[in-house]
């Protein structure tokens, strides 16, 4: 049985099915792992994250905690206030969006991956540069917050960090939108988002595609990126005092479990919390080297909890999943009917019922003629029971039959 304690529950002989937390922020990069000695348990103590799942059919159980059904019934209970509290705005259909986005996505990497090639030659940032990404990406975040995002999880892993960078710039902008920062507030937050993961420009690529597990000083190495990067940073002369601050405090969490300082509550400021939230998203929902990516709905779910856990600002999360959805495209659904869809779009209704794509009969266990249907129509009769792993179904085209772009082999 899968059930979620607090660390300090955690014994040797137990085993981790899964921290909580994102594994950008704890040296476990393994899915789950035994406890097998009192040195993994410190590290595990040490790493600050505040609670785990373990499974209790392959180790020692303890008394209390939450089992999955009911974290689960917590989860959808909580997202679910978010999906009243606010109706999705109009938007232009993904299907109209795509080749728009597609083509900024391309520019902007360029963009990106020169000036970023230039800092790997010792040259001073200059992120004055890059303005003309960032209005691009606004243009399209304003026309459909979804597709540009969801575009980068196409993203080959030799691109990640320019690619990553342009998918937190354009999540950074549409929450700052969501939030109602105003046209420079939405500004700031995207060339922010943009400079976020600079530092790793400097961190060896083998640390940063290593697939085993970090020791101790590898971790501590990679976590001096934010640092690295506030100083890349500081050696232009106009760079804006909020993209060095968000920099350097990405992964800073409100509970104080993050780094570089530790710093908790309203230490942490507005933008950096807002770039906690988009940089994990982003982080999970990506192919690494060391770990596969998560679903976007599932990794939703695993954010509510750690949001609920006190790593993110409740109020900015909520306003997050207004803008990415409950169900965020390219998710996998499961139908009251039966049947399986692709989440192709957000609807105005409602955030719990998006436009999908049916494409699977459950019941008679075939693949379905695609038909689009939009879920928060008055007279559609279905409804979304939860989300799906592709690769449990064999769906190994969903981006395709979203975006209209294949990724397959061959």
């Amino acid at each position: 049985m899968l059930k979620r304690v607090p660390i300090s529950s955690l014994r040797v002989g137990m085993y981790v099915q899964e921290l909580g937390g994102a594994w950008l922020d704890h040296p476990f990069w393994r899915s789950s792992f035994k406890i097998d000695s009192p040195e993994v348990l410190r590290q595990i103590v040490d790493s600050r994250i505040r609670e785990a799942w373990i499974d209790t059919s392959r180790g020692l159980d303890v008394a209390g905690g939450i089992d999955l059904e009911q974290a689960e019934a917590q989860v959808e209970q909580e997202l679910a206030r978010d999906a009243e509290d606010l109706p999705v705005s109009q938007r232009v259909p993904t299907e109209d969006e795509v080749a728009r986005a597609k083509k900024i996505l391309a520019r902007s990497c360029q963009v990106v991956t020169e000036v970023f090639q230039q800092a790997r030659m010792g040259r001073a940032l200059q992120p004055e540069t890059v303005m003309p990404v960032i209005d691009d990406v606004a243009a399209s975040v304003q026309r459909n917050p979804g597709v540009l995002t969801a575009l980068t999880r196409l993203r080959r892993q030799d691109t990640y960090t320019y690619f990553h960078s342009v998918s937190v710039c354009a999540l950074m902008v549409a929450l700052a939108n969501q939030l109602g920062c105003g046209a420079d507030g939405c500004r700031d937050a995207g060339l922010a988002g943009l400079m976020h993961d600079v530092g790793k420009l400097l961190v060896p690529l083998e640390l940063l595609n290593k697939k085993e597990p970090l020791s101790e000083a590898e971790f501590s190495e990679l976590r001096r990126h934010a640092e690295i990067g506030h100083e890349l940073l500081a050696r232009g002369n106009h760079t804006a005092d909020v993209v060095l601050d968000v920099c350097l405090h990405h992964h800073e969490r409100v509970d104080g479990s993050g780094y570089p300082e530790g710093l908790a509550g309203d230490q942490v400021s507005l933008f950096a919390r807002m770039a906690a939230i988009s940089d994990v998203y982003d982080a999970t929902t990506s192919d690494r080297p060391y770990k596969d990516a998560w679903q976007p709905a599932y990794v939703l779910r695993r954010m509510t909890e750690w949001s609920g856990a006190g790593q993110f600002d409740t109020r900015i999360f909520h306003a997050f999943v207004k803008t990415v959805g409950i169900y965020p495209i390219g998710s996998l659904v499961r139908l009251k009917s039966g049947r399986l869809a692709v989440v192709v779009d957000q609807s105005a209704g409602s955030l719990l019922r998006p436009r999908v794509k049916i494409i699977f009969s459950i019941t008679a266990d075939r693949r379905l003629p695609p038909r689009v249907v939009d879920l928060s129509l008055p007279d559609a009769e279905d409804e979304i029971v939860g989300h799906e792993d592709p690769d449990v179904w064999g769906v190994d085209d969903i981006d395709f039959l979203w975006s209209g772009i294949d990724r397959r082999p061959g």
